[in-house]
């Protein structure tokens, strides 16, 4: 009788240990694992820290900035942009006058979804340089093509036509045109922008990029011409694949950027990317 209770005993012990363990198993496997933090975005140093590091030169933090944005915002042929506005607007902070950076700012920031964060580094480039007609030039365009603040825009090309060693009347002419509504501007805004492309012929990386916008660009040229001749046959456009159910289109143009295109107010504009932690800068 002893050994029988013994091993009823064992036999207890051993059905609540496996009903503990099983109960256990249960409670983990219904627990969720922790993940590990994942770090979004690219790291930008602040401008009051960049300028504690290089001993309180603000050029040469700047400048050695900009030179890193440059190299390392870019891969395999794509921009990117979050990072690239974030950077770009600490080495304005730094140095507003720098030539390199308001001109990516222009290029790459401003054709790529992030026209605001593009604008106001060529905004402060205009207020620094005051010897140079460009950052005025792509200020005033870009208020235009992107905002339609023509009073902005004719007061940012007076001042380039003023700053021009040669080409003022063409700027005052540019503002005429745009107080006169005879502005086709994403015609303009194509050339323009070829122009920009063409010329960075010397830099291979910069021109694959500037050629995505080209392409982006000429999408919209395609469907604003669309939404004309379908609203001059009498249609009203609410979505954009009216223009492919219409005919008028095959397919709504890819955008490189995969950005897209989108319709407000009745216009077909870029859409904009959303930048995290920028809508709050000045």
């Amino acid at each position: 009788m002893i050994m029988l209770s013994y091993r009823n005993s064992d036999l207890l012990l051993a059905l609540l240990g496996f009903v503990v363990f099983s109960a256990a198993s249960q409670w983990r496997a219904n627990t969720p694992v922790p993940e590990p933090p994942v770090v979004e975005g690219r790291v930008v140093v602040a401008a009051p820290v960049l300028l504690l590091l290089f001993g309180g030169d603000r050029f040469l933090a700047a400048n050695l900035e900009a030179k890193r944005l440059a190299a390392t915002g870019v891969d395999w042929g794509q921009a990117d942009t979050g990072y690239l506005t974030r950077a770009q607007h600490e080495v304005a902070e730094l140095n507003p006058c720098h030539e390199d950076n308001y001109y990516l700012a222009n290029g790459l920031l401003t054709w790529g979804g992030a026209d605001r964060e593009g604008t106001e580094v060529l905004r402060r480039a205009m207020s620094c340089r005051f010897w140079d007609e460009l950052p005025a030039f792509f200020y005033g365009f870009n208020q235009a093509f992107f905002n339609k603040d023509i009073d902005e825009a004719s007061r940012a090309l007076e001042l380039a036509a003023q700053r021009a060693t040669g080409n003022a009347a063409g700027f005052r002419k540019l503002a005429v045109m745009l107080q006169a509504e005879s502005f086709v501007d994403e015609s303009l805004a194509l050339d323009y922008l070829t122009t920009q492309r063409d010329a960075a012929r010397d830099d291979p990386k910069l021109q694959q990029m500037l050629d995505k916008r080209v392409v982006r660009l000429q999408g919209l040229v395609t469907l604003r011409d669309a939404q004309r001749r379908f609203e001059a046959g009498g249609g009203l456009l609410i979505n954009l694949q009216q223009l492919v159910d219409s005919g008028l289109l095959e397919a709504i143009p890819e955008d490189p950027l995969r950005l897209g295109y989108e319709l407000i107010d009745g216009r077909v504009i870029l859409k904009r990317m959303k930048i995290a932690g920028m809508e709050e800068q000045p």
